[in-house]
């Protein structure tokens, strides 16, 4: 059920803005600046997987590279409507999303091509994840229209990263599928750390501010913490190494 009151923040128990014009300045401009962010991984995301579509080794692989592909194809266009709400200055940074290249993106984990299956499988389980832990940081947030695009796109993205750690633990256990565990450790070693990266600085003043204006639920460190804890779970299932979180980090 969703609720039309603000749980967290500063605007807690007040009811929810639903456009942006009821939005204060500084409001607006951060969300805007947030909702950029993650419609740049949704379609730097599609320009990763799509070489796969047509490599992946099996069937069941290459219909699960379609939806996902579809999935965040949607999630981007989703997000853009939301920028377009803002007006013309909303509309021109939907104009460069669209107009975005690898390379430009704005987290590193985006602008890494997939060279292999395993780095397909490594990305849905640990990049994907921390796009779970950033969707469900979104729930219940005091911009209306964002709560409720939150749903169907965490149930969508679990799909995701569901089929990345089952892929991973297929490599470590059966000898007739793609690759190996040697594979599968080596992708997750390479995965992780920009994983973590995307979390953001810990104490970061934009962080606080997320949580302030009650647009996010936990600061950078509290979601990165929760996530480790998920991640551990996963790679012990999947009968793989946990890598050392603070090895080959670029943002602390």
């Amino acid at each position: 059920m969703i609720t039309r009151e603000v749980q967290w923040g500063q605007y807690e128990g007040v009811r929810k803005f639903e456009s942006p014009q009821e939005l204060p300045e500084e409001y607006a401009k951060f969300l805007k600046r947030l909702l950029f962010v993650q419609a740049d991984t949704e379609f730097a995301s599609v320009q990763q997987h799509r070489p796969w579509l047509d490599k992946s080794p099996t069937l069941e692989d290459r219909w699960t590279e379609a939806r996902i592909l579809a999935d965040e194809m949607r999630h981007g266009y989703q997000i853009c409507k939301l920028l377009e709400d803002f007006g013309p200055e909303g509309k021109e940074m939907v104009q460069k999303l669209l107009n975005m290249h690898m390379g430009e993106h704005k987290l590193d984990s985006f602008n890494m091509e997939f060279e292999t299956w395993e780095d397909v499988l490594a990305f849905t389980a640990l990049v994907d994840r921390v796009g779970i832990f950033q969707l469900r940081s979104f729930q219940e947030c005091s911009y209306g229209p964002l709560a409720r695009a939150i749903p169907l796109m965490l149930a969508e993205e679990q799909l995701h990263i569901g089929f990345g750690a089952n892929g991973l633990k297929r490599m470590v256990n059966d000898p007739n599928y793609y690759g190996d565990r040697e594979l599968a450790q080596k992708a997750v070693n390479k995965w992780f750390p920009r994983a973590l990266d995307m979390f953001g600085h810990s104490g970061s003043e934009g962080s606080e501010l997320a949580v302030r204006l009650g647009i996010k639920r936990w600061r950078n460190e509290e979601a990165r913490e929760e996530y480790l804890k998920d991640v551990k779970r996963m790679l012990e299932g999947a009968g793989l190494e946990m890598p050392d979180p603070l090895k080959d980090r670029r943002i602390l």
